[in-house]
């Protein structure tokens, strides 16, 4: 067990260091940074008023060399102005060059700066993921659950009126937006144009608490959406435990069908819609963009809305890296969790 761990972490960082080189090279292409530029600057900015705006700032580098500095394993960029003064990547203000530090990346804790939001990207991050994932517990406590049920019952009886039932509610469900479902809970269930003003229309109160009011409507959104696919896995596997011939030795001999369930199928039947479960914290993370924005709830998913339309580069990189971090971790615990579930594997 120990050598497939380390085989998959491994893999892991080769797989992050290249998705993030790729979300590097895109976003550092010269057309973004010349936007970057005028952006910080002035519009009317002439082409070697940016070129020099970049070159103060490192951005002319080449790609490798900058990639490395970001990452924080090449030391950082020291250049001296034409009036005598040395900027470099790790000079904070009011310290003097020799006494600065020569790494200063993502591995040492250095996010760089948010050119939109006017703060460190690294507390921006921290800020942001604890709001999402407030909201990613409460969908989980809903969405978990409840998939699990529903496919339970209608896999116990393939083919019955249940199954038909609850495989045509996940379906609907499943196919369903967020998005739309969204627009519809709101015109429902927030609208003075229904009537049913139960809830609120708007999540940003709950940044604050769990606010029932605020909070439930966004919640609802995401959970019914990830929950008909879950359910579905659990459908198909519950349906394919009870035809197994173990099943079929338990019945008869007399077992009766709840403890052949709860004793024998269940377990089994359990083992695909783990894997499925894993991969919802990636999709949680990135999927809520839609929710966050219709709901204005300024998390995770928000930031990167916010990062992508102003062209805020070091705040977007913080957010693809934590996007690829979370992807491929969820993705190895899936593995572990998945071998120590299905006895049929052994690793050597």
């Amino acid at each position: 067990m120990a050598m497939f761990i380390l085989r998959r972490v491994g893999v892991m960082i080769l797989t992050a260091l290249c998705l993030t080189f790729i979300v590097f090279f895109l976003t550092n292409l010269y057309p973004n940074l010349e936007k970057l530029a005028k952006t910080q600057g002035d519009f009317r900015m002439s082409d070697e008023e940016v070129a020099s705006y970049l070159g103060r700032n490192g951005y002319l580098q080449p790609m490798a060399v900058k990639y490395g500095q970001w990452l924080g394993v090449v030391p950082g960029f020291v250049i001296e102005d034409r009036d005598g003064v040395t900027r470099g990547q790790c000079i904070e203000a009011g310290t003097a060059a020799e006494d600065a530090q020569r790494f200063c990346g993502i591995l040492q804790g250095d996010w760089g700066y948010s050119t939109v939001f006017r703060e460190d990207v690294g507390k921006i991050l921290n800020d942001k993921l604890a709001l999402t994932g407030k909201l990613m517990f409460w969908v989980m406590v809903l969405m978990v659950p409840s998939a699990l049920i529903l496919g339970i019952l209608a896999g116990m009886r393939e083919g019955s009126r249940t199954d038909r039932t609850l495989s045509t509610i996940a379906i609907t469900t499943t196919a369903t937006p967020e998005y739309v479902s969204g627009v519809l809970f709101i015109a429902v269930f927030a609208s003075t144009a229904v009537g049913l003003k139960w809830f609120k229309g708007t999540a940003t109160a709950a940044m604050d608490g769990a606010n029932f009011e605020n909070f439930f409507l966004p919640v609802l959104t995401i959970a019914l959406y990830g929950m008909g696919y879950i359910a579905r896995m659990t459908r198909a596997s519950m349906a394919e435990v009870m035809t197994a011939q173990y099943i079929r030795t338990a019945r008869l001999k007399g077992v009766s069908f709840p403890n052949v369930v709860m004793k024998h199928a269940l377990r089994n039947a359990l083992i695909a819609p783990f894997t499925v479960i894993m991969l919802q914290f990636p999709w949680l993370l990135n999927g809520v963009v839609i929710v966050e924005t219709l709901f204005n709830y300024k998390g995770f998913g928000w930031t990167l809305v916010q990062a992508a339309g102003n062209n805020d580069i070091e705040l977007l990189l913080g957010v693809s890296v934590i996007s690829v971090v979370v992807v491929l971790v969820t993705q190895l615990i899936s593995d572990i969790g998945y071998v120590y579930l299905n006895p049929r594997i052994s690793v050597r």
